[in-house]
């Protein structure tokens, strides 16, 4: 199947699948090859076309965020020159909308390593706990149920080389099972009581909370701030700050909470109602300068 794309809603397939939002895209040639819930499906685009197997048309526009306004939300997000060069270079990236499950326990993982370890981590817990399929001569394993997760013991999560993380995991499932929580359900929820469920399960702290707010529940206004984005907002944004206030996060790697909630407040408020677009270019291209 085929979408033809319009050229006044700009889309850059490989932008939006490189720029460190999911961790479970594989390229092979000219083709992506993907896993979502329960369906594994390849993709490519060529010019102004995307080609895609075993998902249907509608599936495509809404994990890739292909009804979103892009041209509107650039728009109201290139208000200096800095977010204005990281939207020139990587015009076409959009917000995946991802698995609500997978993204949290993806994030959740994501605590403190880098893309590679992240992606080792889920490949592992997916090989060792989910479903194997095949695709086009493909080989992919769905990523494990919150049912399987809790059934699982700490020590089995923890030979997946998920360290500590293991317990979070762990109790994360069991909550989430237990309660028969709906996580898709908070889609209908604004963006501040939605971070507060968010922030009951163990192991999901303010910016993990952010993350699947942005990457899986479509909250656009979400702004994770990691590491990247403090050293965006400390190198090109000190002026909408104290300098005590820049002295002190400058001194240490992490940051407390309520130094994380200014930074995100600050990134909410500047950016608008597309704050997680924002957040999301600069991050890419601040990471791709070095």
């Amino acid at each position: 199947m085929e979408i033809q794309l319009s050229n006044s809603y700009p889309f850059n397939l490989g932008f939006t699948l490189d720029c460190g939002q999911a961790f479970r895209w594989n390229k092979r040639g000219e083709w992506w090859y993907g896993v979502v819930r329960e369906k594994g499906f390849k993709i490519r685009q060529v010019s102004s076309k995307l080609e895609f197997e075993n998902v249907d048309a509608d599936f495509v526009k809404d994990y890739f965020g292909l009804r979103d306004d892009l041209p509107k939300i650039f728009s109201q997000i290139t208000i200096d020159k800095h977010i204005k060069a990281a939207v020139e270079k990587f015009n076409g990236l959009r917000i995946l909308r991802q698995d609500p499950w997978e993204c949290l326990i993806s994030y959740i993982c994501a605590t403190y390593k880098n893309i590679p370890a992240i992606r080792q981590m889920l490949f592992n817990l997916s090989k060792k706990f989910g479903n194997k399929k095949a695709f086009n001569s493909y080989e992919f394993h769905t990523f494990p149920t919150p049912t399987r997760l809790a059934k699982t013991s700490i020590k089995e999560l923890a030979e997946c080389g998920v360290g500590y993380r293991a317990k979070y995991i762990s109790e994360t499932a069991k909550t989430i099972y237990g309660n028969d929580f709906k996580l898709e359900g908070l889609k209908k929820k604004g963006y501040e009581k939605t971070r507060r469920e968010l922030l009951t399960f163990p192991g999901v702290g303010l910016k993990v909370a952010d993350c699947v707010l942005l990457f899986s529940l479509g909250k656009l206004e979400a702004f994770p701030v990691d590491t990247w984005l403090k050293r965006i907002i400390i190198k090109y944004y000190t002026s909408h700050f104290p300098k005590e206030f820049i002295k002190k996060i400058l001194s240490k790697k992490s940051l407390a909470n309520s130094e994380y909630k200014r930074l995100n407040l600050f990134g909410r408020r500047n950016f608008g109602r597309y704050a997680g677009y924002a957040q999301e270019y600069l991050y890419h291209f601040e990471r791709t300068q070095c």
